[in-house]
């Protein structure tokens, strides 16, 4: 599929200034004014913006928290999402306490695959660091493409980790070129 798109005003960090956009299939092939090419599909944008879809990087969707879920989810959530511009969603998911990374990653799988209209990834929440969490974090930023890593300073008990499992936990995140997030709300 190939979609020409005439006639847009195009703003970049250096330029402002109309032109057309051809693209097949999902890769911008050519920028350019009044460009001479055959598309599946020719959209005038005369008099309008073109710009790329927006990246929400904190979102909760389909997330069990405190006996309840939070309010949307795959479907509702990335449908809601592209109707504001935003094409790509980055969701977290919580590691439950005593489990695997891996089980986490599978379990927010179930609930996202085939069920969202969008892009999105996903950040990984640290409940549970120690020996075995520690061997899965090279794997998951080379191999699963999760690279930023949530911990928690609240939610004792539930989501909190100690200041030990903190420090190691970003030592071994740094080592493999990763990022951490961490909620700093003492708890």
């Amino acid at each position: 599929m190939s979609v020409l798109i005439k006639n847009g005003r195009i703003i970049t960090a250096t330029d402002d200034y109309v032109a057309d956009i051809f693209i097949e299939g999902e890769t911008i092939s050519a920028i350019g004014k009044n460009l001479n090419v055959v598309a599946d599909e020719t959209i005038d944008a005369t008099g309008k913006l073109v710009m790329p879809g927006g990246i929400d990087p904190h979102v909760h969707l389909d997330m069990p928290f405190m006996g309840t879920y939070s309010s949307d989810n795959y479907e509702t959530g990335t449908r809601a999402a592209l109707f504001g511009g935003t094409t790509t969603v980055i969701d977290f998911i919580l590691q439950k306490q005593g489990n695997s990374l891996q089980s986490a990653l599978q379990e927010w799988k179930s609930r996202s695959d085939n069920n969202a209209v969008g892009d999105y990834s996903f950040h990984m929440a640290v409940t549970d660091f120690n020996v075995d969490t520690k061997k899965e974090i090279k794997h998951f930023i080379e191999e699963e493409g999760i690279t930023s890593f949530k911990t928690f300073m609240a939610y004792k008990g539930a989501l909190m980790i100690d200041d030990r499992q903190m420090i190691d936990l970003m030592l071994e995140v740094k080592k493999h070129g990763g990022l951490i997030n961490v909620h700093a709300t003492n708890g």
